[in-house]
């Protein structure tokens, strides 16, 4: 996932690298919308290698998602600048961000799918946890690293090369993470089910079972337009926005990642012994009470302590509803499309919420408020809170639409 993120933490330089020209609001939204660009493909690649997981493994799903993503950071970080090679630049930059979108579909749902499925009685919230919290380590290395290059090279040198740096240092850990995604074992669910469908038998039962998907996409949609308000958006946001320090706004987003590290494997312990829906439920009617107005406090007066105390504060709700949601995610889907599903749902609400940072810089250009990101939030936590009311396990039980006969064995309902 730092290979994901990486490219929204350096959109300024990016921007004037590809997109150069005499209105700055213009370059910096064509490369954020160059970032949301990836999350359009996340759906179809869910759908693809979800479908490709459900029917080969797990182990082979998260093999084939590493290596695609290494092709499109690679693409990314070698293409030359505007300047040098004209359109075709920005084509190569948008080739390489959908290739990764596409990779990213079912990434982080099928390590989600692994860890569940290999999780010890009772503990299934805080094994699936670290799914969510192993992606703050991208955070805390990107912003760590920003800090560095930020101290150490001029802004001219950022914008000419430095922000090439990042990427290629993600290029780099791939080896290792090929190496270590090889030596897992697959999953005993996967390796017990008599049949494994094909791909096109995996699409047709999400297609089948639309009303669970469309549910589950906006249970997941609050966790990723939270995630990047508060860790891509807040150094465009801080920097660009409010005209904090860079270095300073950096800071803020390695304190979030660490937050975000802490809190959601605590919250996903807590899952396993209060229930899921329960702290849903709460954490969205905190959400929906404070988002705003701790946004209007922050631009009231714009400092550095207000931004670290507003970004903690989105961090703790972001950790407690990711840490409940994602295992949820995986409760409900049933084993025969398990990875295509949760895939799906997860990708579909993370192209919604890829667009965040995006989205957030047109509002507050169109209306003048720079805290509309807070009814932005509101807004996807509001549809959290309807789709967790609506998936009891009665309801789910009702709206998953087949049932299914393993060869040689009886019929089961999943």
């Amino acid at each position: 996932m730092y290979d994901f993120q990486v490219f929204g933490y350096y959109a300024a330089p990016i921007a004037a690298t590809f997109f150069p020209g005499s209105n700055a609001y213009a370059s910096l939204v064509a490369s954020l919308t160059i970032f949301g660009a990836g999350f359009l493909m996340r759906p179809l690649g869910a759908l693809v290698l979800g479908a490709y997981a459900d029917h080969r493994g797990r182990r082979a799903g998260l093999l084939l998602t590493l290596c695609l993503m290494a092709v499109g950071t690679l693409s990314i970080a070698c293409t030359p600048s505007f300047a040098r090679i004209g359109l075709v630049a920005p084509l190569i930059v948008l080739m390489g961000r959908l290739i990764q979108g596409f990779s990213a579909g079912a990434g982080n749902p099928g390590v989600s799918v692994y860890l569940s499925e290999i999780a010890t009685p009772g503990r299934k919230g805080f094994y699936v946890s670290w799914q969510t919290a192993s992606q703050q380590v991208g955070v805390i290395g990107a912003a760590l690293l920003g800090l560095v290059l930020t101290a150490n090279l001029s802004q001219d040198a950022m914008t000419r090369w430095g922000w090439r740096i990042p990427l290629l240092a993600g290029c780099a850990i791939i080896p290792l993470l090929f190496f270590l995604r090889r030596s897992l074992e697959e999953t005993r669910a996967f390796l017990e089910r008599r049949h494994h469908p094909t791909a096109i038998e995996v699409i047709k039962k999400v297609v089948v079972n639309w009303r669970l998907v469309l549910l589950a996409i906006m249970l997941v949609t609050t966790t990723p337009v939270c995630y990047y308000m508060i860790t891509v958006y807040t150094p465009t946001f801080g920097s660009a926005i409010l005209h904090l320090a860079y270095q300073k706004t950096m800071i803020v987003t390695l304190c979030v990642g660490i937050s975000n590290f802490i809190f959601t494997p605590l919250m996903g312990t807590l899952s396993d012994r209060l229930g899921r829906r329960g702290i849903l439920i709460g954490v969205v009617a905190l959400i929906l009470l404070t988002a705003y107005p701790a946004l209007l406090w922050l631009v009231g007066a714009p400092s550095f302590p207000k931004l670290l105390a507003v970004e903690l504060w989105f961090s703790v709700l972001f950790s407690s509803y990711s840490g409940a949601m994602v295992v949820f995610l995986t409760e409900i889907m049933p084993l025969q499309f398990r990875t295509t599903g949760c895939s799906f749902a997860y990708s579909f609400a993370s192209a919604i919420g890829g667009f965040t940072p995006a989205i957030c810089t047109f509002l507050i250009h169109a209306t003048g408020n720079r805290a509309v990101p807070g009814l932005w939030l509101c807004l996807v936590a509001l549809c959290g809170l309807i789709a967790t009311l609506l998936l009891s396990p009665q309801r789910i039980a009702r709206t998953v639409a087949f049932t299914a006969v393993e060869p040689g064995g009886t019929a089961a309902v999943y």
